[in-house]
């Protein structure tokens, strides 16, 4: 296999949950060496988040349910090392571990590791080359630092809840954990930052650096415009369901037996919509004549189009627009996702070897990445908890079978 865009970079992961798991699944699909430190008996909290969890391949004898989906989403590519970072020895372990890791990567609460002894404070001056990136909920600083942080709040307390939902709805939270994933994607742009500025100066004092990502910080960069909008007009953006803000028509529309998605961007999309649907009393309309006027109009127009849309199939009208080069599409399930022709020829879904679980196999979400030189590899499946602890400890520790045995009986691995 062909070396990874990464390879040679190691990743100390103390991270759980999503946000950190997601950028450390990046670092392992790009080729870097990620070993998961775990809590021994309990592991990451996510391994526990279900249904739905992967059947064991046992089941039926009475062995255990596995791992959950949400756990398998974010964690290949990684090897897991259980090790108790509450007592002193599990404590030596990850210092001795860091010394052949290029980055730390923590989500703790602000000040937790620092307890241990593994603050970034605690560690600088004897690994000067340190990149380490602590995820929080608020941030390092702040008066709200030392609290808990959950995606779900940062999706309220960012701002984005409030845009998002139907008009005369409730606020609502985006589908996904949109939060943590991005903040684990800042994590990832950030950390490799931080190592190219090492490389470029040198591994000597100050080389390395603290990263200090928040998931409020990162709920807030990414209103982008909607912040602009109020920065600079003091006005907060209304809700708009489905429909834009600032283009028209722009929206879900009902269909005879579905609905579509139309996204005329400008006046030569929607005047091909208008000759498309044969609508010429639309095209023909002074209310409708340019995207501001339709904007404007909008509560005139949706019934309209609606009332369009019903004349035809869902697909009979993606068929028309897409010839008529209108901006279109369906609102698909992911039954339909993981089966459209475009999907299938970019590799976005993968299979990976897991024996823990009935059938063996693990089917997950590709890295949506294409590289020329360096192509993305998926080595390792999701681990276990603690699959790699003798593994990692001998590999890059030198420990013996005997040191190894001497630290599992002392519950330290």
């Amino acid at each position: 296999m062909e070396p990874g865009a990464l390879d040679g970079v190691r990743i100390l992961d103390l991270s759980r949950i999503l946000a950190g798991p997601v950028c450390t699944q990046l670092f392992g699909d790009y080729g870097a060496d990620v070993i998961k430190i775990e809590r021994p008996g309990v592991g990451d909290d996510t391994r526990r988040w279900g249904p739905p969890f992967l059947p064991g391949a046992e089941e039926g004898d009475g062995a255990a349910i596995t791992e959950s989906g949400f756990y398998l989403s974010a964690n290949r590519n990684k090897r897991s090392v259980s090790i108790d970072i509450a007592k002193p020895e599990g404590q030596a372990l990850v210092r001795r571990l860091l010394g052949h890791c290029d980055v730390l990567i923590e989500n703790f609460r602000t000040g937790t590791l620092a307890r241990y002894g593994l603050g970034y404070d605690d560690l600088k001056a004897e690994f000067p080359g340190l990149v380490y990136c602590s995820i929080t909920g608020f941030g390092q600083t702040g008066p709200y630092a030392e609290r808990a942080g959950y995606d779900f709040l940062a999706q309220g307390m960012g701002g984005v809840m409030s845009i998002t939902g139907e008009p005369d709805g409730a606020p609502m939270k985006v589908g996904v954990g949109i939060a943590d994933i991005m903040t684990g994607m800042h994590a990832a742009v950030a950390i490799l930052a931080a190592l190219r500025h090492r490389d470029a100066v040198g591994a000597g004092a100050g080389a390395g650096q603290h990263i200090d990502l928040a998931l409020l910080d990162t709920q807030i960069s990414w209103l982008t415009y909607h912040a602009v909008e109020y920065l600079n007009t003091g006005g907060n953006p209304a809700r708009y369901g489905n429909e834009h803000a600032a283009v028209s028509p722009y929206g879900v529309f009902a269909t005879s037996d579905g609905h579509v998605i139309l996204a005329a961007g400008n006046d030569g999309q929607f005047n091909a919509f208008c000759q498309a649907a044969a609508a010429d009393d639309l095209a023909a309309d002074p209310r409708f004549a340019t995207n501001p006027l339709r904007t404007t109009n909008r509560a005139a127009l949706t019934p309209l189009l609606n009332e369009i849309f019903g004349r035809r199939t869902t697909d009979e009208w993606i068929e028309m627009l897409e010839a008529a080069g209108v901006p279109c599409g369906p609102i698909n399930t992911l039954e339909r996702v993981f089966a459209d022709a475009q999907v299938a020829a970019r590799d976005m879904a993968i299979e990976m070897d897991y024996p823990p679980i009935r059938g063996g196999t693990v089917g997950l979400a590709a890295n949506p990445a294409k590289m020329s030189e360096t192509p993305l590899s998926y080595r390792r499946a999701p681990p276990t908890l603690g699959q790699h602890s003798d593994e990692v400890l001998s590999e890059i520790l030198g420990l013996d079978e005997e040191e190894i045995a001497a630290l599992r009986t002392r519950e330290i691995i």
